[in-house]
């Protein structure tokens, strides 16, 4: 191999190993006789850019897949983008407009051709850039939502949903984007607490003198009448009813009677309703059915007339009454109408006023409510299964909380709106024809629903053998983004076609998505996969928590606060920037983002580089392994065996930051800081050649251990250790550790020597002498003790890492040394200098109140009757020993300082 550097730069290593990986194919399998591990990739939007949440949720989908990978199994990890209806028409509207060109100008077909070409040349950016980070995704099976196989999968199941009764057509109440001048569903709508204005308004009552367009003379007050609050005066025009309370003692005599709108003339009802929050504003609402929900419920209760005034832009229409706010916007017409009020003698007063406020997730407009004809799925045809399976674990959540979440939103579930006003996107199958009105009659529209034109014309020629092809006219819509991505893990593997990969893959391994997504994902998933597959899509579901600054403020770029992606790899490279966002986030958890997160894990390549550079630099002899090198050893391999199945359990559980932070605190503290400092030879000397092969082994094992967090750095130390040559390939592909017997024993004993020589440290730290200053030690040995010292290298080891000119017992206190306790044992450092006799008794106090406070809080553990009854045996073991060693510590502490 190459001379290693003495810095190590993550751009020297990280593009060479990525395309060495890529072009030999290791991320690419087919189905065979091995056990398969399958994951889906949460599509982001084609008109992305890799930022926090990508890089979080990415570096967890890689982990996965190339522990999977190494442990043999046949992995795949299915990458692909979604097509994005809203943002994408944005972007390409936006585009012609750069080109002096309007959408309206455009056909259909015009106008998807320069979107396919927006598409060709914007689109696959996200998917370069997840390269950047390391993941291992099946390139090869690349998927797009408007693929023609996927969008034939898209247009099938709504023909299928439609022939069963579960889809159907009726005009709505929908949440509306004036800006994307599209339908929007309930999740794309982000509510936030915004400064707004109440306009109180006076309507008179029909039989009273109303004042209504007669200027500053207008005698407000003098007429009775009813006041209302609004934050939205536009839409005054379009109401059809004054409601108020029926136990409302202010209003029980105007029953019967009527108000006049104001601007407009014309009389409505005042309508008794108990919906009316008698406290809110004054007791008063003005019902405007087509413009609110709530009053389009007390409409049709009522039976009130629905105008709507509000074009698809958002701009006011010729219902509004009022010519000169025909066109004029929505908010626009709002400030209008102060002015307009104020000089008809209906406006009393403008408060300011806090309400919460819905905007478009894409574009950011106020949301309108507004009457559509929509398509809808029926839900609760669908959720039972879907439910039921996580309900019973079929499908497992982690964290397991985010059950209740699915659950509460699962028996409340809504129908689904399906259809979108755009033109990017699967047009909506469906093709109507009017026929001839009878005479006399109304005329109809009749609607087939087919896969083709063709199709679609077979079944209205069975009902009226004349229609051509001519006669009929297809949907202008588009369905719903999420409609083809609840198809994901099903027409990624050609389900729909029962390919082989299909029945071999699916259902896919593990999806790992955002909680916020919980309902407009996973559970849509869910049904899709038991609708037309009678079986779960994934067998678990990691929901990652959101990516969060300091502040805990969701990254965002409106806020400024998300860092550029790239950036962080190339200042921090790709294993550092996946050490920082895996090392805290566990699952569901919000990660708090800091850049010293990623510093730490560029830190940690450092120490990897370092400990590589150490073992290459030292020189070999053919001399005999000594004791103290065959302990470390054996101590070393045992303890990794005992970390290994931790991190076993934890990648089970998807505790995948426990995993790393294990491995990182094993590597860090056991291996570099103990165990290469057990084997160092002495300077300018060699290391025998037994001593320097089993270290090489280890760190290759380390780096297998290590290799699904960060990958670029273990496979360049693999290759630097001659990986290829003794595993036989490289470590992308290589072989995952399998936990083998552990020396509990010996380990105890190590970690006891570990204990000695670090107390010994701690001494000479205290009094001030030198490193290689060689020390005398003497330790009153009980039978533990003995027992220790007798195992073959371990006394040798505490020798050789405290510095010692001597290690021997003695049966008396030791007269000018400073002592100290390990385990149940007391030693005695002896020094050449006098002994502060007052600072010794003042921190063997303090020593002693730590462990008199340690043992109270172990006391009061093991007499909670609950904990005793459901603690595992080990634990509860673990609990004991620390009592019974606490005791122990505290008789010694107690009779030392009786003798000074």
């Amino acid at each position: 191999m190459s001379e290693l550097t003495t810095k190590y730069t993550p751009a020297d290593i990280e593009d060479k190993w990525y395309a060495h990986w890529e072009n030999s194919g290791y991320f690419h399998n087919e189905p065979d006789d091995r056990e398969p591990f399958s994951i889906v990739i949460p599509p982001p939007n084609v008109t992305g850019v890799l930022h926090m949440g990508h890089m979080l949720n990415n570096t967890i989908q890689d982990a996965l897949t190339r522990k999977a990978r190494l442990e043999g199994k046949n992995a795949i990890w299915i990458p692909g983008t979604d097509h994005a209806s809203i943002a994408t028409e944005a972007k390409v509207v936006r585009m012609l407009r750069e080109r002096g060109i309007k959408k309206s100008d455009l056909t259909r077909d015009e106008f998807m051709a320069y979107a396919w070409e927006w598409k060709e040349k914007y689109g696959g950016i996200i998917l370069q850039q997840l390269r950047k980070l390391g993941s291992s995704c099946d390139w090869e099976r690349t998927a797009f939502t408007m693929d023609k196989g996927y969008s034939e999968d898209v247009i099938r199941t709504f023909v299928d949903l439609y022939n069963k009764g579960k889809l159907y057509r009726d005009y709505r109440m929908v949440n509306w984007d004036c800006e994307a001048k599209t339908v929007l569903s309930n999740e794309e709508v982000i509510h936030g607490e915004e400064q707004a204005a109440l306009f109180y308004v006076k309507y008179f009552l029909e039989d009273e003198n109303s004042p209504s367009g007669q200027g500053e003379n207008s005698p407000l007050g003098r007429g009775e009448g009813v006041v209302i609050a609004t934050q939205r005066p536009e839409t005054i025009m379009a109401d059809t009813a004054v409601a108020v309370h029926p136990k409302d003692p202010r209003y029980a005599h105007l029953a019967g009677k009527k108000v006049i709108v104001p601007l407009v003339n014309r009389a409505i009802p005042i309508i008794f309703d108990d919906y009316v929050d008698i406290d809110f504003g004054t007791g008063a609402l003005k019902v405007t059915p087509a413009h609110d929900p709530n009053d389009y419920e007390l409409g049709k209760k009522h039976g009130l007339e629905v105008i709507d005034l509000l074009n698809e832009d958002g701009t006011l229409n010729e219902k509004c009454g009022i010519a000169s706010l025909v066109g004029v916007d929505r908010f626009e017409a709002r400030r209008h109408m102060k002015k307009l009020l104020a000089d008809a003698g209906n406006l009393i007063e403008i408060k300011d006023y806090k309400t919460n406020i819905g905007r478009s997730e894409r574009t950011n407009t106020v949301v309108e409510p507004r009457m559509s004809l929509q398509w809808y799925v029926d839900m609760k045809a669908l959720a039972a299964p879907a439910l039921e399976a996580v309900e019973t674990n079929d499908i497992d959540f982690y964290p397991k909380s985010f059950k209740n979440i699915y659950r509460s939103w699962m028996t409340e579930i809504r129908d689904w709106c399906i259809s979108r006003q755009l033109w990017w996107g699967h047009r909506i199958p469906a093709y109507y024809y009017a026929p001839p009105a009878p005479e006399g009659g109304a005329a109809s529209v009749e609607t087939f629903v087919a896969q083709t034109a063709a199709e679609a014309l077979v079944l209205a020629q069975a009902k009226y053998p004349s229609v051509t092809a001519a006669d009929l006219r297809q949907d202008e819509d588009v369905l719903d983004t999420w409609a083809s991505s609840w198809l994901w893990p099903i027409s990624t593997l050609n389900g729909f076609k029962n390919s082989e990969e299909f029945n071999y893959y699916y259902p896919t391994s593990v999806l790992v998505t955002g909680w916020d997504i919980i309902f407009l994902w996973v559970a849509r998933m869910a049904m899709a996969g038991f609708e037309w597959k009678n079986e779960r899509p994934f067998k678990a579901v990691y929901f990652t928590g959101m990516v969060r600054d300091k502040q805990r403020r969701k990254m965002s770029k409106s806020l400024g606060n998300s860092p550029d992606a790239l950036k962080l790899i190339e200042d921090f490279g790709a294993d550092g920037v996946r050490f920082g966002m895996l090392a805290s986030s566990p699952a569901g958890g919000d990660l708090l983002f800091d850049e010293k997160l990623l510093e730490q894990g560029r830190n940690f390549c450092n120490k990897l580089w370092n400990a590589l550079r150490l073992i290459k630099g030292w020189e070999v002899t053919e001399t005999a392994q000594s004791d103290t090198e065959r302990v470390a050893a054996a101590w070393f391999e045992s303890k990794s065996n005992t970390v290994l199945a931790e991190i076993e359990e934890n990648f089970t559980q998807f505790r995948l930051s426990e995993a790393l932070m294990s491995l990182y605190n094993f590597i860090w503290d056991d291996f570099c800081s103990w165990y290469l400092e057990m084997i160092k030879p002495e300077y300018g000397k060699p290391i025998d050649r037994e001593t320097l092969e089993i270290t090489e082994r280890i760190l290759r094992k380390l780096m297998a251990m290590l290799h699904p967090f960060m990958p670029f750095i273990t496979e360049e130390i693999w290759q630097q250790l001659d990986g290829k040559n003794t595993e036989g390939s490289d470590l992308c592909i290589g072989s995952y550790p399998k936990v083998t017997a552990v020396d509990a024993a010996l380990v105890a004993k190590v970690e006891a020597a570990k204990d000695i020589i670090s107390k010994i440290r701690e001494v000479r730290n205290s009094k001030g002498l030198k490193p290689k200053e060689a020390l005398v030690v003497k330790f009153q040995g009980s039978e533990t003790v003995k027992n220790l010292m007798n195992t073959e290298g371990v006394k040798n080891l505490i020798t050789k890492l405290g510095v010692l000119e001597s290690f021997e017992t003695t049966d008396t206190d030791v007269e000018n040394a400073v002592s100290f306790v390990s385990g149940t044992d007391k030693f005695f450092v002896v020094l050449n200098q006098t002994i502060d006799i007052e600072a010794e008794r003042e921190k063997m106090t303090k020593e002693l109140q730590h462990q008199q406070g340690f043992l109270k809080s172990v006391n009061a553990k093991l007499s909670n009757e609950r904990f005793v009854a459901n603690a595992k045996p080990e634990i509860l073991a673990n609990e004991q020993k620390k009592q019974a060693d606490a005791l122990a510590r505290i008789t010694i502490l107690a009779e030392s300082l009786a003798k000074l």
